[in-house]
Formats: C-alpha cells, structure tokens, sequence
C-alpha cells in the first residue's frame, strides 16, 4: 500500500471520528440540558406545594381571626332601689299601719342584684281581736351573660317560676292567678287561702317584671283573737299597688345613671339563674309577732 493511500484512509478514519462525536454532541447536550430542567421543574413543584399550604394556613388563620366573639344585648338596668325605700310612707300607712318608719332589710351578699325588706303589722283591739298584716318586697336583678343569656329573658325565667311556686304553696287552697296590666312588662297576682287555728289568712302574691327585674310582693293579712278576716279583694289591691310603686322605684333609680352601658362579660356575676335567690330574696310569711320565715314564692301565713 502506498504512502498516499495510506494518508488518504487516516484521513477518512479521522473525519469519521469526528462525524461520530459530532452526533454525540447534542445528545450530551439535550441530557445536560434535560438535567437543569428537571431540576427547575422539581424545584417550582416544590414551592407551589409549600405555597399551597401557607396559603391554607393563611386562610385559616384569616378565618379564625374574622370570626365574631359571642355577643349578647346588655341588660338595661344596672342597678336596684334601696328596697325598704321602694314603698311611699302613704302606702306603708295604710298597708302595714302599725309597722313604724322603717322596715327589716334582709341580707345580700350583693346589694346590686338583690335585695328585699319586710313590714310586720299588728293592730290590737283588745277584746275584740286583732288585725295582723305582713308585706314583704324582694327585687331580684339579672345581668347579662353570653354562657347564659340575655338579663331580660332570664329575668322573665325566673318571673314565671316565682309564678308557678305561689301557686304551689303548702297547705294553699282556693288558689286563683290573674294578669295584672299597668305593672311592668308582665306581672301575675297569686290569691289563695291559708287555714289556721288562729284564723284564716288571705295571702295576695303579686309578681312583675321590667326589663331584667323582678319585683314580687307578698302581703298577707287575717284577723286574729275572733277579729273579721279581712277582704281579700281588698288586700289583692293594695298588694298591687304596692307592686306598682315597687316597679317605678327600679325605674327610677336607673333613668338617671343606672342605665347599663358596658358590653357584658362571659363571668358575670349576676344573679345566677332562676332557682340563685339568698335570703334577701325571701319573702317568707310574717308571723302575728314580726318574725318571718319561708320563701317569698311560696308565702304562707303562720300562725302567731
């Protein structure tokens, strides 16, 4: 083989060479560049995921934080009357006459909420008997609370249950319950009879509510030692309007700066249901000698 041919075949051989690493060129740069883009592709997968979730934690976050606390409307009075003070000295004169000035406050562990005072009376005629006469006010105020409610529907829970325990007294009979229109926003007269030894007793229990308090009197009078047995339509209307000046009075003492005006709190200590009353909010019976007893929904006369 000559010099020539022999040159003329490396030649080939070399261009061969490079037409094959020429093919090979953009395979190895399609892979390489395959590589980056994968890369990116995992990478923009990755952080659209990790968006995803930051944005659900955004909307959460938003959504929780948007939601309204749980609101209740406040209670309109915030404040009661001194309750032996509730009652005109007319009416006391001409309800319990011989109970003197003042009144007996019952105690309360807080006087803003409840609070209650009583009226013994005994007239003594000597040989022709006697005439006993016993009231008692109790003012039960109700404050707001978004666990409970609000103070003016608590307020009418407790107004009907004062109702229905007077009309379950012990030992009552001839029990009657009417409307009363013109005191507050709801009230019922309770009247029933009580026999004793002593005589019978006419018991008159008016119960009324205005707004987020409710007032209830009970007055109860007999006549003792062969004395008559007073009228009972005459005792239910001075019961009634002794409710009615009761009513006013809470009125009263709340247009000028009892007015409630913060929002309520979710630990309100206010009245704590229907059934929470103390001792200033029983009514109880009076006795012919002044002493009291018993619950101001279920008065019952004793005997003296």
């Amino acid at each position: 083989m000559s010099e020539g041919t022999m040159q003329r075949r490396a030649q080939r051989d070399q261009r061969a060479q490079r037409a094959r690493r020429a093919k090979r060129l953009p395979r190895v740069l399609v892979c390489a560049a395959a590589v980056p883009v994968m890369l990116v592709a995992a990478g923009c997968s990755s952080d659209s995921d990790s968006g995803d979730d930051g944005g659900k934690a955004v909307k959460s976050s938003a959504s929780a934080s948007a939601s309204p606390s749980p609101t209740v409307r406040p209670a309109a009075y915030a404040k009661l009357p001194e309750p032996c003070e509730v009652l005109s000295k007319d009416t006391l004169g001409d309800l319990v006459p011989k109970a003197g000035a003042s009144g007996k406050e019952g105690t309360s562990d807080d006087t803003s909420t409840r609070g209650s005072c009583s009226w013994s009376s005994l007239d003594d005629n000597g040989v022709k008997g006697s005439q006993f006469r016993w009231l008692n006010v109790s003012l039960l105020r109700f404050e707001s609370d978004v666990t409970r409610g609000a103070g003016d529907e608590l307020a009418h829970e407790y107004y009907r249950k004062q109702v229905q325990d007077a009309q379950a007294a012990e030992g009552a009979r001839k029990v009657k319950a009417e409307p009363v229109t013109g005191t507050g926003d709801e009230a019922t007269a309770v009247r029933y009879d009580l026999k004793k030894k002593d005589g019978t007793f006419k018991q008159q229990t008016v119960v009324a509510r205005v707004e987020n308090v409710v007032v209830t009197v009970d007055y109860n009078g007999a006549g003792l030692a062969g004395d008559k047995t007073p009228d009972a339509d005459d005792l239910l209307k001075d019961a009634r309007r002794a409710a009615e000046e009761a009513v006013a009075a809470v009125t009263d003492a709340n247009d000028a700066d009892g007015k409630a005006s913060g929002s309520p709190s979710a630990g309100s200590s206010a009245a704590k249901g229907s059934a929470g009353t103390s001792q200033d909010d029983t009514g109880g019976t009076g006795d012919a000698d002044g002493t009291e007893s018993g619950s101001s929904s279920k008065s019952t006369a004793k005997k003296s």
